[in-house]
């Protein structure tokens, strides 16, 4: 049973499920295990963890617009749908603005989000994950509660709320060649 989550904006998440995005970003949430804007990767596997609080509709890209719904604030329970994957030689240190814009077509975002992640705390690195997702066969319902709030990027999950990560109870959201021809794009894109 899987017990950590990493929040990511429910767009997102239903995104690498698809196979439509494989690439995360991160520097970190405010509420971090190392310090605010600090962020870690705490698991090579984990539980993708819809969330809210902080995604605008008008920050994808319009093709995926209608899938980003805007919450006042978190709903009080909702489905987790998958898991995700990062082989540690799939984090890179995004070099520049122009590397990443080489990476376009490969998300959602547009260029406010985009700005947003570069802009936010400047002096500390953008870190791109290629993310392997693999959708459950079986989706865990969970209830929102305090220990699960807040701008933080991993979630500790309750034992009533692990998910069962067995190989019979996950389909990958995109075949391993596919896969694998993405992150030889990244990686080239991301030697600067």
């Amino acid at each position: 049973m899987l017990d950590i989550a990493l929040k990511e904006w429910a767009v997102i998440t239903d995104l690498l499920l698809s196979g439509d995005q494989v690439i995360l970003l991160r520097k970190g949430g405010i509420h971090e295990y190392d310090g605010p804007g600090r962020f870690a990767l705490e698991n090579e596997r984990f539980a993708l963890f819809p969330a809210w609080e902080h995604q605008k509709t008008d920050w994808v890209k319009p093709e995926y617009q209608a899938l980003a719904e805007e919450f006042d604030s978190e709903p009080q329970s909702f489905d987790l749908k998958g898991i995700g994957t990062v082989t540690p030689g799939y984090i890179w240190t995004v070099p520049s603005r122009e590397a990443f814009d080489s990476l376009d077509d490969l998300h959602a975002w547009l260029p406010p989000q985009i700005d947003m992640r570069f802009n936010y705390k400047p002096e500390r690195p953008l870190y791109l994950m290629a993310v392997r997702a693999y959708k459950l066969n079986t989706p865990k319902t969970i209830t929102m509660n305090d220990h699960y709030w807040g701008c933080k990027s991993w979630v500790d999950l309750e034992s009533d709320h692990q998910v069962d990560d067995s190989y019979e109870n996950l389909t990958p959201a995109i075949d391993d060649d596919r896969f694998e021809s993405i992150v030889k794009r990244i990686a080239e894109a991301m030697r600067g």
